[in-house]
């Protein structure tokens, strides 16, 4: 893994304090609004507008699946532009070219998404993640932390798409936000705390949590559809990514070998449920996710061979719609 120190590519630098995966924080933190007014973060200046901005993601990040997944609920696809990356990680870390279900960068042109941080900074110093979101006026990103992303897609494009379904409703916001906490903390980073730790007591720790917390998840998903009661919302689709490729990849690739999803009826249902939305599945791509995880990931899986199954089908009929 690598990324960018005062504007150069610096490969292979460690994310483990005392064997702990630490992952750095985003950096980009600027608001679309309707009126480009400043939003909860960083400057103002960034009003929504058809065709103004565009996503840069993987298929295979469960933190740009969010992105993509919320632009297609709703239904700005005409109204924000995306390019794909190709599956590896490469020597340059995310790269954009020509293979089944990836992009060029059709923005800007450029082969590496490293290139498109040193456009809105030649300076910057850190991560090169996805999704990024980019303003094409100001030629500069706007923001590359997903969580943020997805509440702007939710709710300042409203006036360029017939689909107004509100995924972060201000009654329930809290609970929201606390369910998010948790399933972030323990599941959507703890996979990855799991995966990447360097000594058994890190892994242990993170993976112990991992299924702590599936198991309360279970419970509660044993008395409501979804994961605030009987309205889908973000917190949903921030778990929905990391379930979605739990057993194809966190399972073995990561070491979070408890239980599958499949093992937990509840929370197998719903994932089914969620993955049967229209629009969902077109968002999801498991051949990118399984070529990413374990062909990129050399120091965990060092041959970068990539398993044939397992063999999931997310098409099953499921049993949610006995909640209402």
């Amino acid at each position: 893994m690598g990324l960018l120190v005062d504007g150069a590519w610096k490969e292979d630098v460690p994310r483990a304090k005392d064997g702990h995966f630490v992952r750095p924080a985003t950096a980009f933190h600027n608001y679309i609004t309707p009126d480009g007014s400043p939003g909860p973060t960083g400057k103002g200046g960034f009003p929504a507008e058809a065709g103004r901005y565009h996503l840069y993601v993987s298929l295979a990040c469960p933190w740009a699946s969010r992105a993509l997944i919320v632009r297609k609920l709703k239904k700005l696809e005409d109204v924000i532009s995306v390019s794909v990356t190709k599956t590896h990680l490469g020597k340059a870390g995310w790269e954009f070219g020509i293979e089944p279900g990836a992009t060029p960068d059709s923005v800007n042109g450029k082969s590496t998404l490293a290139e498109i941080y040193l456009l809105a900074d030649p300076h910057y110093s850190g991560r090169v993640s996805v999704p990024v979101l980019w303003d094409k006026k100001r030629h500069t990103i706007v923001n590359n932390e997903s969580a943020e992303i997805i509440r702007m897609l939710n709710s300042a494009f409203e006036a360029f798409t017939d689909v107004h379904t509100d995924y972060y409703p201000a009654p329930l916001r809290a609970e929201i936000d606390g369910i998010n906490a948790t399933v972030y903390a323990n599941v959507n980073n703890g996979v990855y705390r799991a995966g990447f730790a360097g000594t058994q007591a890190a892994y242990e720790e993170a993976a112990r949590a991992v299924f702590a917390t599936l198991d309360e998840l279970e419970a509660r998903l044993s008395r409501q559809r979804y994961l605030v009661g009987r309205q889908i919302t973000e917190a949903d689709w921030r778990l929905f990514t990391t379930l979605v490729r739990f057993d194809a990849v966190y399972y073995g690739h990561f070491k979070c070998n408890v239980r599958r999803i499949v093992d937990y009826p509840n929370l197998w249902n719903y994932l089914r449920d969620l993955y049967q939305v229209p629009g969902v599945a077109e968002t999801v791509s498991l051949d990118h996710i399984k070529r990413h995880y374990y062909g990129s990931h050399r120091s965990i899986n060092p041959t970068g061979i990539v398993p044939i199954g397992p063999l999931i089908d997310f098409t099953l009929p499921h049993d949610r719609g006995r909640f209402g």
